[in-house]
C-alpha cells in the first residue's frame, strides 16, 4: 500500500536497517552503557554542540513529556499553538505527566509570535495563577509551516526575558532545516532553544527519538525523568545505533530533501487543478488543501490520507523519504480520472 497519509507510514531506510543488523550481534551492556550508544552520543554532540546531552527515548510523545517535565513544575503553565501536538494529539499525556496547565494560543499558520504570546505572560508571583514556565513550538509546525531563525530568536529572547524555557518539538526538524537551507545547529542551539525533541521516525528510522538538552544544569536531571516516564530502553543500542546512521553522511538531510521535493512535485501538479485550494503555504513535506467532497471520497477508495478539517473538506497529504515520482504520478492520474 502506498499512501500520502503520514511519513509515519513509510518504511525504514536501508542504511538504518543495516545499522540495526550490525548492532544485533553478541551481548551488550544495557540501559545505554554500550558502544553503539556512546558512538551515537558523539554524533549528536558533533551535530549540535559538544555541550549538549542527548537522551534516547522510544517515541515522540515520550520525548515531549520528558522534555516538558524537565522544564516545568506542576504549578507552571505551558504555552503553545492551538494546533500543537501536545495539545491536540497526545491524549493529555503532557498534562498528566507534568501536572501543568496547557494554554493554547490561536494562530493563523501554526506559528507562535511574541505578539501572540505576550498577552499570556501575566500573573507572575500570584499564587492564585499558574505560572507561565515554558513555551512549546513545533518545527516544522503541525501545518507544515516553518519558523525562520529570526522568528525563533524572537521567541526565545522573550521567553528568557521572563525566566521561561523554550522546548522545540523537532519531529520533522530535518524537513524544516532543508527548507531553510540551514544546519540542525543553526536552527536550535544558535537560536537559543533550551531542549529539543529530535525526531527521526518520520524520516527513515524504525523507532526512537532523542531528547537533546542544551543546558548542562537541566541535563543532570533528565535521566531521572526519562526513567520515571518509562522511556529508558534496556536494549538501548537498538535506539541509539539508528541515530549514528541518521547523522552519518547527512542521511537526515538526504531523506528530508527527497520528501520535501516530492511534496513540491505534488503541489505543482495540484495547484491548478479545478476546485483545489491550498490553505497553508507548502514549505516542507506536508500539504494542506481543500477539494470537493466527491473528489476526496473517490480518491479515498484508492489512497489513504487524513481529513484535517472535515467540515470544510480540508485534507492533509504527506510525502516521505521513500515517496517516488511514480507515486505522485499515479495519484494525479487517479485525481484526473474522477
Amino acid at each position: 500500500m502506498r499512501s500520502f497519509a503520514s511519513d509515519n507510514n513509510s518504511g525504514v531506510h536501508p542504511l538504518v536497517m543495516e545499522a540495526l543488523a550490525k548492532a544485533n550481534k553478541d551481548h551488550a551492556f544495557g540501559y545505554g552503557d554500550d558502544q553503539w550508544t556512546a558512538e551515537a552520543v558523539l554524533k549528536v554532540k558533533e551535530t549540535f554542540t559538544p555541550d549538549c546531552e542527548p537522551f534516547f527515548v522510544f517515541n515522540g510523545t515520550g520525548s515531549n513529556v520528558v522534555a516538558l517535565q524537565l522544564l516545568t513544575q506542576p504549578y507552571n503553565s505551558i504555552l503553545c499553538a492551538e494546533t500543537a501536538h501536545i495539545y491536540v494529539d497526545e491524549c493529555g499525556s503532557p498534562v498528566k505527566m507534568t501536572g501543568c496547565q496547557i494554554r493554547p494560543i490561536e494562530t493563523p499558520d501554526g506559528k507562535l509570535t511574541p505578539e501572540l504570546i505576550l498577552p499570556h505572560l501575566h500573573g507572575f508571583g500570584d499564587q492564585h495563577h499558574s505560572q507561565p514556565g515554558a513555551i512549546y513550538i513545533s518545527q516544522c509546525t503541525e501545518l507544515g509551516t516553518v519558523y525562520t531563525v529570526e522568528e525563533l530568536k524572537a521567541i526565545t529572547s522573550l521567553a528568557h526575558e521572563y525566566g521561561m524555557y523554550v522546548h522545540m518539538d523537532g519531529a520533522r526538524i530535518s524537513n524544516a532545516a532543508v527548507a531553510l537551507n540551514l544546519s540542525l545547529k543553526e536552527l536550535t542551539v544558535d537560536c537559543g532553544i533550551d531542549v529539543l525533541s529530535f525526531g527521526g521516525t518520520k524520516n527513515g528510522l524504525m523507532m526512537g527519538e532523542c531528547v537533546v538538552v542544551f543546558d548542562p544544569v537541566l541535563a543532570k536531571k533528565t535521566r531521572f525523568f526519562r526513567k520515571q516516564s518509562a522511556q529508558l530502553a534496556s536494549k538501548m543500542r537498538y535506539l541509539s545505533c539508528q541515530f549514528t546512521a541518521y547523522l552519518t553522511d547527512n542521511l537526515w538531510h538526504t531523506n528530508a530533501s527527497h520528501a520535501n521535493k516530492m511534496a513540491q512535485l505534488l503541489y505543482q501538479e495540484l495547484k491548478n487543478y479545478p476546485g483545489v485550494t491550498f490553505t497553508q503555504k507548502p514549505e516542507t513535506n506536508a500539504l494542506f488543501l481543500k477539494m470537493p467532497r466527491k473528489v476526496i471520497d473517490k480518491l479515498l477508495e484508492t489512497y489513504f490520507f487524513y481529513f484535517w478539517n472535515e467540515t470544510n473538506n480540508e485534507v492533509r497529504l504527506v510525502t516521505s523519504f521513500d515517496t517516488t515520482e511514480d507515486d505522485v504520478k499515479r495519484f494525479i492520474e487517479a485525481l484526473r480520472s474522477i
